[in-house]
């Protein structure tokens, strides 16, 4: 009798069970007119983030007092911010104007893999260059000796592939977990969160992955990021010229406002999220991270920066002379 009731619950869960091939994607829930607006704002933000971040890769490139490891680590951060960014925004753009979306689960999961490794690979850059910061404001005369092309480009390979790596492996094992029931995501992209409170199964493991793995992608980097600004305070400090130390923290102030910005909303949504924290003060955090974020870095380094203003002065001088003959 037990094994007829046994078998008939099994043979009733998976018949009334239906396996998810699809999400739906609320995004904002709001009036067509508010929908509107958000859509034509975060257009115009997609669009300038895209330019602003394509000039800097450009200059970059093409400017050879621009040719320093500082440079090179900025344009990694404006090719990471372009992935980030088209991966993201155009279907929330999508979202917004059909009030909802629909996304494959290999879509989706190949939206999760590419957010987790763009950010992951954010974190591990910015304490490069944070380091990079440290060395050039606590040990200038042996900067050149230490920030070598080798050391820069092998410290991008190794954190881009470890970027990859840690998506492959949080990505891998949340495509193996049972989603049944109800497939609507109440977020306006595939985010680990409310992928793991839809699933039916034991979410164990992928908690445990990224526990292990948070380690070396978010803490060591925060870790080197303190460490390094705690000897450059030490050390402008001990300047002796108010002229010195201003010029000292200006040339890391950049640096130190992204990271200050990427940081805190990133603990604030994955490291300690608020008890009280609703799904749209998350959404609101996630847009600052996913879209803003992107687009304020361009400006922030182009703005404050002399050497950028002047690349930008030096080419389009050099295309107005081109176009005159």
């Amino acid at each position: 009798m037990l094994l007829d009731v046994s078998s008939n619950f099994l043979l009733y869960l998976q018949t009334n069970l239906t396996v998810v091939t699809e999400f739906l994607l609320l995004g904002f829930q709001s009036s067509q007119l508010l929908r509107n607006l958000l859509f034509l704002l975060f257009l115009s933000v997609f669009v300038a983030t895209i330019c602003g971040n394509l000039l800097i890769i450009i200059l970059v490139s093409i400017t050879q007092n621009l040719h320093t490891p500082m440079y090179f680590f900025i344009a990694q951060l404006s090719i990471s911010d372009i992935l980030l960014s088209t991966n993201i925004v155009p279907n929330l753009l999508h979202v917004l104007l059909t009030n909802g979306g629909t996304v494959s689960f290999f879509d989706c999961m190949t939206q999760f893999y590419l957010f987790v490794c763009t950010e992951g690979f954010e974190c591990l850059l910015l304490a490069v260059m944070s380091y990079d910061r440290y060395v050039a404001i606590c040990n200038p005369l042996r900067y050149s000796s230490i920030m070598t092309n080798r050391f820069c480009v092998t410290s991008i390979i190794i954190s881009w592939l470890m970027g990859n790596v840690i998506s492959f492996t949080v990505t891998i094992t949340s495509s193996k977990l049972n989603f049944c029931g109800s497939n609507i995501i109440d977020h306006f992209f595939c985010d680990l969160v409310p992928l793991l409170e839809l699933s039916c199964s034991d979410t164990f493991s992928v908690h445990f992955e990224i526990f292990f793995l948070g380690v070396p992608s978010v803490m060591v980097p925060t870790s080197i990021i303190v460490l390094s600004y705690t000897y450059i305070v030490i050390s402008v400090i001990r300047i002796p010229s108010s002229t010195g130390r201003q010029k000292a923290f200006s040339t890391c102030s950049s640096h130190l406002i992204v990271v200050s910005i990427f940081y805190w909303t990133l603990f604030n949504v994955y490291i300690f999220p608020k008890r009280e924290q609703t799904w749209v003060s998350s959404k609101i955090l996630s847009i600052l991270y996913t879209v803003f974020t992107p687009f304020i870095n361009p400006i922030i380094y182009s703005l404050r920066n002399k050497d950028i203003k002047k690349a930008v002065q030096q080419t389009l001088h050099k295309q107005i002379s081109r176009n005159k003959y």
